[in-house]
This record gives C-alpha cells, structure tokens and sequence, in this order.
C-alpha cells in the first residue's frame, strides 16, 4: 500500500535512480556522480542529481552552480538547472546555506527529516535518470535515502572504490549494506586507476591496481571499468566544466563513457 500511495509524487516520472555508494570516504563520488550524469546527458537523456552527502556538497561547485537559489511551486522544491537546455537539474543542501562556508551541524534525525524532503518535496518532473550522491558510509543517512526511495523502485547501486586494499575493505562492506537492504548493484567502478603521463603515455599504478575488479569479481556483480587519474578531469570539476564535451582526448574520457554505455545497456524500462 505504501508503495502505491507513493507513486503519484514527485519522482512517479523518474524512470531509473542510481544511487552512488562507497564505504570510504574521499575515493570520488561526487565525481563519478556528475561525469556520470553529463554522460548520459550526451546520450540524450534527461538526468537529475540528488545531493545527499549533506556535510560535504560538492556537486554544485563541480556544475557550476553554487549560490544559485531555489525557489518553490505548487509541488515543492523546483531543482537548479545547470543547463540551458534543462537536461541536468541539481538538488543539494549547497542550495539552502547561507554561506558555502557554513557547517552543517545536525544530529541525526534532522539530516534524515531532510533526506525524506529532498526525495519527497523536490518538482523533478520526467527524468530518465535520478543520480543520488550519497556521503561515505553506511549509517543513518544511508538508510533514510534508501528507505525513502524504496517505494520507487531504485534501478539500483553503483559502488566506488579505489584499487588500495584498505579502500576496497570497506567498499565491500559496502557490499553487504546493499544485500541487506535488498539493493541491486548496478556494478563497481574503479577510480583513481593509475596515472598516465601526458608526455610518454606510460601508466604508474600510484595506488596499487585492479582492487576494484577483483572485488566485483569476488562478490558476483558486474565491473564497470577503471577511471585514471587525470588532471583534465579534476581541472574541469575545479572550473564546472563539461568534461564529456570539453575532453574527448583525455585519458579519461573513454573510462567514463564506456561506464555511462554499461549503465544505460543494463537500465530497463521501469515498470509502470
């Protein structure tokens, strides 16, 4: 019954909501969560992005979009559009602050009161895609998100990782937080996978490599690829620009792709 009340709210024209989890902090998220999301837009699809990581929004300096308001309709929230176009719209507690500056300083039971509202009280409108950017971790927040997505039946989880063995330890815990909260894994990505010199085109594994793979092999779920470290790609997030358009030569630009084609060719239609 819940389920069914839920529909009719403001993520029934969602069609696919991805939710981006790691167990550690600071493998890059936020930055898979936007490339993610510019590259499906590149594919032709409407794609929203819900900030959730409520002590660290990063998303909205990544887009270019900080200080920007967000206004109210009939529905609730309207969400910023990044583009012209209005292919990307953004939701995040970046938004609500007065200062990019300012701490959130919340107890538990606040940030979930907001999680609920961002899923609940945001206008999305007809989405193709909803990309959640979740906070390192699998706690309070965690659960709100998932527990006030379930009614719409979320297509699933994508895990980050990088390739050091203390990371991929606590992604897999990561694992088992989606098991038992039933979620499907969509596939893990590897992030920060060696360096490529600009100049030679040679590859230093700075942080060991194929930790990623191996763990996707080990827990039965698909392994999306490996992105480099390139610093085309943290230039363009330090200048909200968009690396699938502005980067096509970058040593990162097919990792990414090739994970946006993964994801679409395993999305089917949600049921209506």
């Amino acid at each position: 019954m819940e389920a069914a009340a839920a529909e009719p709210g403001n993520l029934a024209g969602v069609r696919h909501i991805i939710l981006v989890l790691s167990g550690k902090g600071g493998v890059g998220k936020s930055t898979i969560s936007t490339e993610l999301a510019l590259a499906l837009r590149h594919a032709g699809k409407k794609v929203g992005i819900l900030d959730v990581d409520l002590c660290g929004p990063s998303i909205p300096r990544m887009l270019r979009a900080q200080g920007r308001a967000v206004h109210q309709c009939d529905s609730g929230w309207v969400p910023v559009f990044v583009d012209q176009e209005q292919s990307i719209s953004l939701m995040s507690v970046g938004f609500l602050l007065e200062s990019p500056d300012e701490a959130v300083v919340w107890r538990g039971p606040k940030k979930n009161a907001l999680i609920k509202q961002f899923v609940s009280d945001v206008a999305w409108g007809q989405l193709d895609y909803l990309v959640v950017d979740t906070p390192p971790g699998t706690s309070d927040e965690h659960m709100a998100t998932v527990e006030a997505l379930r009614p719409y039946s979320p297509l699933g989880a994508l895990v980050v990782t990088t390739p050091q063995v203390v990371s991929v330890g606590d992604v897999r815990r990561e694992l088992t937080f989606c098991r038992k909260t039933g979620l499907q894994v969509v596939g893990v990505v590897e992030n920060m996978s060696g360096f490529v010199c600009p100049h030679c085109a040679e590859c230093t594994n700075v942080f060991s490599r194929g930790g990623g793979e191996e763990l996707a092999r080990l827990a039965g779920v698909p392994f999306l690829g490996s992105v480099p470290l390139d610093p085309e790609l943290t230039r363009s997030l330090e200048e909200g620009r968009d690396f699938i358009r502005d980067f096509p030569n970058s040593p990162a630009f097919p990792a990414l792709s090739s994970i946006a084609q993964k994801v679409l060719s395993q999305a089917p239609a949600r049921l209506s």
